[in-house]
């Protein structure tokens, strides 16, 4: 421990005899090569104050660290070490200057984003892209899961931002929710399906197959359930329930069964991994919004991504 604290007292040696910003400014600004009064004009001092300013400097350095010579003003060995440090400190101070900078107007820092599939899509990808162009030094995390998930994280704080719906079982005194948009549901399957070629598709020919749906209870599986419903027609053989974007579009790749997705997901993938069937049964999943928990002081990293997801503008189906 001794060893440990001497080498600590050692370090901040020159500090507790008094070392201070202006004689590292000095320093370094004779090591670039200014002579005295060109110094303590950059200073905004006058040339006896700076003459003053590097002789304190001498004295807590414990050494000389400038002679004179034919040129004028020179740093000793010592000087120069002492100088290129102080060059590097002033450095880094400036770098911290702008960096927080940065942080203050939202151009750095972290920003948390969770969003359902569909906006995920639709919202974070333009508004990700216009991020990475205004503030590139800000890194974005993007989690994609159900409303549930995202409004329990926003609650535990691992998430700033959520692009989801108010779960049925959470109070939406909880929440602070700009309303955006409601998300409209394609039916794909395998490309070369035979519902694909069919000159009349109606909705009945979709119910000759199974489905791949998310668990009941789900907002997708209810939201397609009930609109079936009003249809007349009845519910489809769901062969596997799962939540997963992946493994419904691994199914629908080598199977014959139908698939609800979110429109703006599947018209990513049409014409490669699946086809969007040629068939609008109005379904469309509750609105979504941007949430945030009940009077969060965002940073303005994540006001200003906030703004970017709000004014996005979906792209283009199969646009990168």
């Amino acid at each position: 421990m001794g060893a440990y604290q001497n080498r600590d007292e050692s370090a901040d040696r020159l500090l507790r005899r008094g070392l201070k910003l202006g004689h590292l400014q000095l320093l370094a600004l004779l090591e670039r090569g200014c002579q005295l009064g060109m110094a303590a004009e950059a200073l905004g001092i006058a040339q006896p104050a700076a003459s003053r300013l590097l002789s304190e400097a001498e004295r807590i350095a414990g050494c000389p660290l400038r002679r004179r010579d034919g040129r004028g003003i020179q740093l000793t060995a010592e000087g120069v070490a002492l100088a290129r440090r102080a060059g590097r400190v002033i450095g880094e101070l400036n770098d911290a200057e702008r960096e927080l900078s940065e942080i203050a107007a939202g151009l750095s820092g972290e920003v948390r984003i969770g969003a359902v599939t569909g906006p995920a899509m639709d919202r974070v990808l333009p508004a990700l892209r216009n991020a990475r162009l205004s503030m590139p030094k800000l890194r974005i995390q993007v989690e994609v899961g159900n409303s549930g998930e995202l409004a329990e994280a926003l609650l535990d704080g691992r998430l700033d931002l959520a692009l989801a719906r108010l779960p049925d079982d959470r109070s939406a005194a909880l929440f602070d929710v700009t309303p955006l948009s409601d998300e409209p549901v394609a039916l794909v399957v395998r490309p070369g399906h035979r519902l694909l070629s069919m000159p009349e598709l109606a909705p009945a020919d979709l119910l000759d197959y199974d489905w791949i749906l998310p668990a009941r209870g789900s907002i997708l599986h209810d939201t397609v359930q009930h609109r079936l419903e009003r249809l007349g027609l009845p519910a489809p053989r769901v062969g596997v329930t799962t939540s997963s974007f992946l493994l419904t579009l691994a199914l629908v790749q080598r199977s014959n069964a139908v698939a609800p997705l979110a429109r703006a997901v599947a018209s990513r993938f049409a014409g490669g991994a699946c086809a969007i069937l040629p068939i609008e049964l109005g379904i469309s999943v509750l609105p979504y919004g941007l949430m945030t928990r009940a009077g969060a002081a965002l940073p303005r990293a994540a006001q200003r991504m906030a703004e970017l997801l709000v004014q996005a503008v979906p792209d283009a189906p199969g646009i990168d």
